[in-house]
């Protein structure tokens, strides 16, 4: 069984819009988080890194736009505004602060999870925009149900292996230095985070069948990073 589900931060203050939300997208096979106000909702960003937001913009202690603002300085996670106000000047505002998406409430749910799903899609792009697959030779990545095959068969990978698979695959052929690899998948950087990731790359390496010394589709720089790439 596949448990790499997407996560979603859900970051509204009223309880029955927050609980039916939630319900709505565990119910379609999403894994949810969820913060009350924008400073909650930002604390949860950093220590989660959710594959997509879910944000009302009447929050207790500041504007929804201000959580926007702070995440796109760093960040290209997509966010679905889900809010009462339904004037045409709020809708443009918040999309040209960053938002990739606005449903007014009262909302259905079927269009609600259609666009989560589009939203999702849009940010996989792989090879190009509305790709959902990623090819390299005999790699493949799914990234519609986060699966990885190899020579045609399925990589068991855990959810943190997946991401940084995934980040890879999306700057093919492109170095990524640690730090970079780390603030995407973590969200911070300690003294131990490039430790970390070298944990997490053995274990993929030898998920991939690698052998010692040996690269295999993820290419070592050293001192520097990690790139994906053909294997020569």
């Amino acid at each position: 069984m596949n448990n790499n589900k997407y996560r979603i931060l859900v970051i509204e203050d009223e309880d029955n819009i927050k609980t039916f939300v939630s319900a709505l997208l565990e119910a379609n096979n999403y894994q949810v988080i969820t913060a009350e106000s924008c400073n909650s909702g930002l604390m949860m960003f950093n220590s989660h890194r959710p594959d997509l937001v879910i944000l009302d913009l009447g929050l207790p202690d500041l504007d929804g736009t201000e959580f926007l603002k702070a995440i796109r300085k760093t960040s290209s996670v997509p966010v679905i505004v889900l809010s009462a106000r339904t004037d045409e000047s709020d809708k443009v505002s918040a999309l040209d602060m960053g938002a990739n998406d606005y449903v007014t409430k009262p909302f259905g749910s079927a269009e609600l999870v259609a666009r989560i799903r589009t939203a999702l899609r849009s940010t996989r792009q792989g090879g190009g925009a509305g790709t959902q697959k990623f090819e390299l030779d005999k790699l493949v990545i799914d990234y519609d149900s986060r699966r990885i095959y190899l020579d045609g068969e399925e990589i068991k990978l855990t959810q943190t292996e997946y991401n940084i698979v995934a980040l890879l695959s999306e700057h093919c052929g492109k170095v990524m230095t640690y730090s970079a690899i780390v603030s995407a998948i973590w969200g911070y950087n300690d003294y131990g985070s490039k430790k970390k990731l070298q944990v997490n790359m053995a274990n993929i390496r030898k998920k991939f069948g690698a052998a010692p010394g040996k690269d295999c589709y993820i290419i070592n720089e050293l001192g520097v990073g990690y790139r994906m790439d053909e294997i020569n």
